[in-house]
């Protein structure tokens, strides 16, 4: 053997190999009873996620109180969140990072009254929302101040414990309209005509915060996030995790009722609620730096004149995977 191809011989065995990722044992994903968690729950029953742990759960959690005990626990790693609260936590030293954007909105402003098409109309009326502190009550608050409007002054609003409390008051008509995520709208609609009454959207959230924001504006309200913890142990993963919700995503918005039919368990909606709220779920998987600047008009948006509710600043680039 010549010298020449003994070195090429030595070289080629002392070089580092390139290992596909071995899978982890086990993945339990957490999300909101909201649309994003369709995504998770049908890429858990297509088996979308084998490359990334040899059984993978998926586990609503049920407000935000839950998921955010759950992420200083340790026994929530991997969660699909509202991006603001993520960027909170980030900033606060929890270490959080958005993998990607998983909707670009999914709240609608649900009544039985179709004569209140815009929040002025609103005046005077009660309005139920879900979650006190959190995402769809600062949208709420930003979107009134820009029409000149207060909650408690103008709008008498009801907090509830869960969007499915509100659509229940809505339904009974023990008040006027519920500001919801998707599927909670679709089954205010779907429970209405069951009771033989009518419920319908009457205003788009999304559309609201445009006018605020500007007319290229999307509302990226939720995405996958990962504790700082998950990123250390297995930073390998995360690209085959968002790959797979890339073409999960893409088979939801395919396939609604498919979808349906592996999300109506887990999040304990009938599959026609389910079926239903995807075409008004904005469901994208976008990843978190590809969308640094919408996510950075939404935090300018919602922080302004109140920085604390995104941990007192923008995130870092650290934030954006």
């Amino acid at each position: 053997m010549s010298r020449r191809l003994a070195l090429a011989g030595a070289a080629a065995l002392a070089a580092p190999r390139l290992v596909r990722a071995a899978p982890l044992r086990e993945l339990v994903l957490h999300g909101p009873p909201a649309g994003p968690s369709i995504t998770l729950a049908h890429a858990v029953a297509a088996g979308a996620l084998s490359d990334v742990a040899d059984k993978v759960t998926f586990r609503a959690w049920r407000n935000p109180d839950e998921m955010r005990a759950g992420l200083t626990s340790g026994t929530m790693q991997a969660v699909v969140m509202p991006t603001t609260t993520a960027a909170n936590l980030h900033n606060r030293g929890f270490g959080l990072r958005l993998v990607n954007v998983m909707t670009n909105g999914l709240l609608h402003i649900v009544s039985a009254d179709p004569s209140l098409t815009s929040f002025k109309a609103l005046s005077g009326r009660r309005l139920a929302v879900p979650f006190r502190n959190d995402t769809p009550e600062f949208i709420l608050n930003r979107i009134l101040a820009h029409e000149g409007l207060a909650a408690g002054r103008d709008i008498v609003v009801d907090t509830t414990g869960t969007p499915v409390e509100a659509i229940q008051l809505v339904v009974a008509g023990r008040i006027d309209a519920a500001l919801v995520p998707e599927p909670a709208a679709s089954a205010a609609i779907v429970r209405a005509q069951a009771a033989g009454k009518r419920v319908s959207r009457v205003i788009d959230v999304q559309t609201a915060f445009r006018q605020i924001a500007g007319p290229e504006a999307t509302l990226p309200q939720a995405g996958l996030a990962v504790t700082a913890r998950f990123m250390a142990d297995r930073p390998d993963l995360v690209e085959a995790l968002h790959s797979a919700l890339e073409r999960t995503t893409r088979q939801v918005l395919a396939a609604p009722a498919r979808a349906a039919g592996s999300a109506a368990a887990p999040l304990e909606m009938p599959w026609p609620v389910v079926e239903a709220s995807i075409e008004h779920s904005n469901l994208v998987a976008i990843r978190a730096s590809a969308a640094r600047a919408q996510l950075e008009t939404l935090f300018r948006t919602i922080a302004d004149g109140n920085p604390a509710l995104i941990g007192g600043r923008l995130p870092d680039a650290a934030f954006y995977w």
